[in-house]
């Protein structure tokens, strides 16, 4: 009992220092994490925590609860990047609690540390804990619902049947607060197709059953029906037709390749994908005597295809769409390397070639991003993208150390996969852990930013120059968000009229920001004849449009 409270502290410490440091050190990026800071900020502008906005205005794309987070987080820390990231960094200290307890609880302390090792070590999750989306609780909260469940439907179990019912209703209603009924759809999926390979042989009682759908209706619905009580269900409908949108259209022009997130999750949660791989061989449970674990092994397959089965169809292809898979891959991952240990299973020669061959990949594009400014002059006539060329112009600073970073990663991986087909303990696979942390921390803190120099920095910096000022600011011809965040737009400062601010008798200055693109240049300047070139940086260009009988000269309102 004391050694698992001593274990956990430590994995709470560690989490803490790997998570907190540096997550309010690069400006958040356009759309999804200035999307959902600027509607927690916007509540507290308004003080109205009940109806989610985006310009002060109704925003139906998602539910309230991480944004509710993120408003306490700049209530508490003032608003900022690092209030708007820091509910996903302590997301990241009770994944890798739950994941410990959770695997304790299916087998052991080492299988629990295992499973959290290859959370913790591999490249997506780690950089989601970062980040100031919605998905690490989205995701959280349906793989609580399913591992609660699980428990539930577990035939060798006994007893707290209702108990873990009602909390897996309540887990699968905070991720539709979350981000919508896809929460539940996911769900409901997983338990039809387990259903379908039992051969719908499944023992419950109906007052669980109703206990299931009680909590869930009082938890995940409880928003949605507010909103219908207080005369605002065209925020539901809105809501809906958007979620519909989502699986039929390439929306927001994310498209992509049928097999994208294939691709994502190998080559994004590796190296947990690479040992991964053997977990998903026909009859891998023949020979497995922990009940337990065959149970969650089952539940855990099958969330994972139906996941990566699901967002495949969508036709709106986004990284995060498929992050769910995280758990359920780091669970095969961790599967196959205690049976590794345990001598039931062995680390192939192939795994350790893509554990390389991934890592000097990773290496690679550390040190080619140190390089750019250098070979950028033959890189750019290669490019027919004039936005792209445009940001190829800003210039980064490097400390000059970081091509070593991708070197340790490829030392400390070739060391490791060595060291495991020899011994296959668990010494390699810290070895491999430290390698893969550090070299995450490492891009974080001291790459994340200097990329970010050659995608939105230079708007950002503007937008940050007229916050405070009363004035409107206003993308020409692309969406963003960026300027209601960093401008800290006020309700009166909200109109996005475009017609009427460039060319209505506008009462108060209006600065334009174009994308340095010829054609959105030319369209500019004709349809706004009266604007005038206040500055070109890297990626954009600004503009400025006097208000009504300025007379041409200064504005009285800088």
């Amino acid at each position: 009992m004391k050694r698992t409270v001593l274990v956990n502290i430590l994995i709470i410490v560690a989490g803490a220092l790997l998570f907190i440091p540096g997550t309010g050190s690069v400006p958040l990026f356009d759309w999804d994490e200035i999307n959902f800071a600027e509607s927690a900020r916007e509540m507290l502008v308004t003080g109205d925590w009940f109806n989610v906005k985006i310009n002060f205005e109704s925003f139906w794309e998602k539910p309230p609860l991480f944004i509710w987070m993120q408003a306490l987080s700049m209530k508490v820390f003032g608003v900022g990047e690092f209030a708007a990231r820091f509910p996903n960094a302590i997301m990241g200290i009770l994944t890798l609690l739950l994941l410990f307890n959770a695997g304790k609880r299916v087998e052991d302390e080492r299988f629990g540390l295992l499973w959290a090792g290859m959370y913790l070590m591999s490249f997506l999750p780690f950089f989601y804990f970062k980040s100031g989306i919605i998905d690490p609780w989205f995701n959280f909260f349906i793989f609580l619902g399913i591992l609660f469940f699980s428990r539930y439907a577990d035939g060798n179990a006994c007893g707290h049947r209702m108990l873990n019912a009602s909390l897996s209703a309540a887990a699968i209603g905070l991720g539709i607060l979350t981000k919508g009924p896809v929460a539940f759809l996911i769900f409901a999926l997983t338990f039809f197709v387990w259903l379908c390979i039992r051969k719908f042989d499944f023992r419950f009682r109906w007052r669980d059953v109703a206990a299931f759908f009680l909590v869930l209706c009082l938890v995940g619905g409880s928003w949605f029906l507010l909103l219908v009580f207080s005369g605002h269900g065209e925020v539901v409908r809105d809501f809906i037709d958007y979620q519909i949108r989502l699986f039929q259209t390439k929306d927001a022009g994310h498209g992509g390749f049928l097999l994208y997130h294939f691709v994502i999750l190998f080559f994004g949660v590796v190296p947990a994908s690479i040992f991964a791989l053997p977990a998903f061989r026909r009859h891998i449970l023949s020979g497995e005597s922990n009940g337990r674990m065959a149970n969650l092994f089952r539940w855990m397959m099958v969330s994972f295809w139906v996941v990566l089965i699901l967002f495949t169809m969508v036709r709106t292809k986004i990284v995060h769409y498929s992050s769910f898979c995280y758990f359920p891959l780091t669970f095969l991952a961790a599967y196959a390397v205690s049976r590794t240990l345990d001598g039931r299973f062995s680390f192939k020669r192939w795994q350790s070639i893509l554990l390389i061959y991934c890592s000097v990949v990773y290496g690679l594009i550390l040190t080619g991003l140190t390089l750019f400014d250098r070979i950028k002059d033959k890189i750019i006539p290669l490019v027919d993208d004039p936005f792209a060329v445009s940001c190829m112009e800003a210039t980064s600073q490097w400390h000059g150390f970081e091509p070593a970073v991708g070197t340790v990663l490829v030392v400390t991986t070739a060391a490791a996969c060595i060291l495991f087909r020899r011994k296959g303990t668990l010494g390699p696979l810290v070895l491999l852990g430290a390698g893969n942390v550090f070299f995450l921390m490492t891009a974080i803190l001291c790459c994340v930013g200097e990329v970010e120099k050659y995608s939105q920095a230079s708007a950002i910096d503007f937008y940050i120059e007229r916050r405070g000022e009363d004035c409107y600011v206003q993308p020409a011809f692309f969406k963003s968000y960026a300027q209601y965040f960093y401008t800290d737009r006020q309700p009166e400062n909200a109109c996005e009229d475009f017609e009427w601010l460039a060319r209505g008798d506008i009462d108060k200055r209006c600065y334009f920001v174009v994308k340095d693109i010829p054609e959105d240049l030319e369209r500019f300047i004709g349809f706004v004849p009266d604007a005038k070139l206040i500055d070109r940086s890297p990626g954009f260009v600004f503009f400025v449009r006097e208000k009504a009988n300025a007379g041409g000269g200064e504005s009285d309102d800088q």
